[in-house]
């Protein structure tokens, strides 16, 4: 067996998780035709809140046991498997006519794309030592925040062309191509599947598909076409002789396909990982199902917290009877803890600006959505360069060192933003260096975070230590904009209150503009928490130690 090439895959899997956090945004434009090709108009902009939504719940809720996997087996098998996931969720997704099945598949995606991140990380972390993983991580860190940048973009382009499916067929090709490079740059550690799981695979496959496409001289045909008649009064695609055949299928084949998984899954706590997941669910459907500019919590919320309350008490009972469980005892300890409040605080900044910037422009500035989002990109094109310069900057001080300073820039970049109002965004020079110092400092801080959680933790927790990194931080986005939401709108009813005439437009728009400051400005203290809480990372720089792994390079 050949040993892996550590650039060749590192480059692949960045690729890959790139390729996952654009597609977290890749949704923006191509909403309302994806709303109308299963049939739900414009007029319900509701129901497609489950759209972005589930592709988030995919990706937080399975990351503490893919981080577990990545822990157990052989972490390139773990990106593979992701891969596999992502391919499957993005074909689904391209397939759909009906809404269940367009949510499930984004929820698939997010599970796919979710795990590639902790077994990217750890793949760093078993392949870098831990003196030299400063720019690996960058790399990580940067390839994440350009997807997020990239995403919008090609949507559009991609909508030019064609119609918003072939923006995922193209995310199934695209994560085709990445699994064979895997494998091809591996080293030969993947393995190879079994005969059989191949065939049911396959099969299963062109059977759910042909009753998702439902072809149209098979369906009008007299001879061939009762397999697609839905059963009684439904109309779902699936809900047919094909699509219960398929499903049966599927259910075979993860059963051929899972034989020894079960000891696996065993292994990693999957009764931890269900408590702990369910908890997170429960979070995200709680905050990401809200509409940022009029509640706190979406329509279920109230019902859910109490339930990831109760869910949590349950791992925690579980955790400690477990002989084995989700999260290793004594994982979470010294700069491991440090750096996931860090990275919870950069999340609380991170979507501030994300959600905010284009709010403030849309009120002040223009408005065009597009001319909007277009003043965000000044902030997300500078994240990268951070992250990528954070990396490096390891390589000459501590991670306390570099994140801290990142921190600090971005809450004096958004300290600067609490000041803007009309004709604020109108001066291009002055507003974008503001945002690109914002923008810089929040990506300084992510490879020393993702390096003090590595280096704290043993080399067979990397993958759960990396998981939890990102966690922490989806949860400081997903919590954080709720609560700073809140926050600004408290303010904003209280300035509306106070007006002599609630119906001026012009004071209602000053209001809003007050209630996007006290977001800022929110969040600008979280960013300065993060810096000073930066400090416990650590402030020397790692140095190599003897018997470590070989430096590779970059």
């Amino acid at each position: 067996m050949r040993s892996p090439a550590p650039r060749a895959l590192l480059a692949t899997a960045a690729v890959a998780v790139s390729l996952a956090a654009a597609d977290t945004y890749v949704v923006v434009l191509a909403l309302t035709d994806m709303m109308r090709g299963v049939g739900v108009g414009i007029d319900s902009l509701q129901r497609a809140t489950p759209i972005i939504s589930g592709f988030l719940l995919g990706y937080v809720a399975v990351l503490p046991l893919i981080g577990r996997l990545a822990d157990l087996v052989d972490r390139q098998r773990v990106l593979l498997g992701c891969l596999a996931v992502f391919v499957v969720g993005s074909a689904v997704t391209a397939l759909a006519v009906e809404l269940p099945v367009l949510v499930a598949g984004r929820v698939i995606q997010g599970v796919g794309g979710g795990g590639l991140v902790p077994a990217t990380l750890a793949i760093v972390a078993q392949l870098w030592p831990a003196d030299r993983r400063g720019v690996p991580l960058g790399v990580v860190g940067a390839v994440q925040e350009l997807g997020s940048v990239l995403g919008p973009v090609l949507g559009a382009l991609v909508l030019v062309v064609a119609d918003w499916r072939a923006i995922f067929w193209l995310n199934a090709v695209a994560g085709v191509l990445l699994a064979v490079a895997v494998v091809v740059v591996g080293g030969g550690a993947v393995g190879r599947p079994r005969v059989v799981t191949l065939v049911l695979s396959a099969v299963t496959a062109g059977v759910l598909g042909l009753a998702l496409v439902a072809p149209e001289p098979l369906v009008t045909s007299v001879a061939l076409g009762v397999p697609f008649v839905p059963f009684g009064d439904s109309t779902s695609r699936l809900a047919t002789p094909v699509g219960v055949a398929g499903l049966v299928l599927l259910v075979v084949t993860l059963v051929v396909a899972g034989r020894g998984g079960w000891a696996l899954l065993r292994r990693a706590d999957l009764l931890g990982a269900v408590l702990v997941g369910g908890a997170l669910g429960c979070v995200v459907l709680t905050f990401a199902a809200a509409e940022p500019e009029r509640e706190v919590v979406g329509p279920l919320g109230y019902a859910l917290l109490p339930v990831a309350a109760a869910l949590v008490a349950a791992y925690v009972v579980h955790h400690r009877r477990s002989a084995a469980p989700l999260v290793p005892r004594g994982l979470v300890r010294g700069r491991l803890v440090w750096a996931l409040v860090v990275s919870l605080l950069v999340g609380v900044a991170l979507v501030a600006v994300v959600v905010d910037v284009p709010l403030l422009a849309r009120l002040v500035h223009t408005s065009s959505q597009t001319e909007a989002a277009l003043v965000l990109v000044r902030f997300l094109v500078a994240v990268p360069v951070g992250a990528l310069a954070g990396g490096w900057a390891l390589r000459l001080t501590g991670p306390g060192v570099v994140a801290g300073t990142g921190l600090a820039l971005a809450a004096i970049g958004l300290g600067l933003m609490t000041t803007w109002g009309r004709g604020s965004l109108d001066d291009l020079v002055a507003s974008t260096l503001v945002l690109a110092l914002t923008g810089l400092g929040i990506g300084l801080a992510l490879a020393p975070v993702n390096d003090a959680a590595l280096a704290e933790a043993s080399a067979e927790s990397h993958g759960t230590a990396s998981a939890l990194v990102v966690v922490a931080r989806m949860v400081g986005m997903v919590v954080g904009v709720a609560l700073l939401t809140a926050i600004g709108l408290h303010q904003y009813y209280v300035e509306v209150g106070g007006l002599a005439d609630p119906t001026d437009t012009e004071a209602l728009k000053d209001a809003a503009v007050l209630q996007v400051a006290w977001v800022f400005r929110g969040a600008s203290i979280a960013a300065a928490l993060g810096a000073v809480a930066s400090l416990a990372l650590g402030v020397r720089r790692r140095e190599h130690a003897e018997g470590a792994a070989p430096t590779f390079g970059l």
